[in-house]
């Protein structure tokens, strides 16, 4: 299949677009034993938090707590008995680390205010009808279901659907570039019919004002 027969005429396989390296590789399957880890820990944390009836934060300070009391009474039975301390490497940050967290987070936040500017400032009609239709999506999903399970299933879905994307990809990509057309076509119609009427109403309030 050629890249005109791809979704968005991509020429990037899924685990590039995914960025590579450990991360892609857990989302599209390809370190197997880690991703069903990762959903099985996730899951037995669901189910912890739904029948135990345990909050995040009062779960957090009971694991830790438990940790806390084992590390220091080993460390001083080790230290009564002539013993080795609990085997506990060097817990450092280095400033480049923190560099690098600083960067990639004000990048990403950079990136959601210049959206919300183009948003507030009447710049893109696109994203605007895009990020309310997802608004209008979480908060539909929301009023079904709790933030707990709303993040599993979440999380379910970033594990599985990429790796049945690029499974099916060129089944996936025929129909979605149908779709994808035919989501074109009504947008177009939209635009035309009533965002362009928005914007001239607004104009010829402001030169009426």
């Amino acid at each position: 299949m050629g890249s005109s027969d791809r979704l968005f005429s991509r020429q990037r396989t899924i685990h590039q677009i995914l960025g590579g390296g450990l991360f892609a590789d857990v989302m599209l399957w390809r370190q197997k034993n880690l991703t069903a880890g990762i959903l099985v820990v996730t899951l037995a944390a669901w189910v912890v938090f739904e029948v135990s009836g345990y909050t995040l934060v009062s779960l957090s300070s009971s694991v830790f707590l438990l940790l806390f009391t084992i590390l220091f009474l080993w460390a001083k039975s080790a230290a009564i008995l002539n013993r080795p301390a609990p085997p506990l490497p060097h817990l450092h940050l280095s400033e480049e680390v923190i560099n690098e967290a600083a960067t990639l987070i004000r990048n990403h936040i950079n990136v959601l205010l210049s959206v919300f500017e183009d948003i507030a400032l009447g710049r893109d009609s696109k994203m605007f009808i895009k990020v309310a239709l997802s608004l209008l999506l979480m908060s539909v999903i929301g009023s079904f279901t709790d933030f707990l399970t709303l993040g599993y299933i979440s999380l379910f879905i970033v594990l599985t659907v990429p790796a049945l994307y690029e499974r099916y990809e060129d089944h996936n990509d025929t129909y979605s570039l149908k779709s994808y057309r035919k989501l074109q076509h009504l947008y177009t119609r939209f635009d035309a019919v009533c965002i362009n009427k928005v914007q001239k109403w607004i104009l010829e309030a402001k030169k009426l004002s």
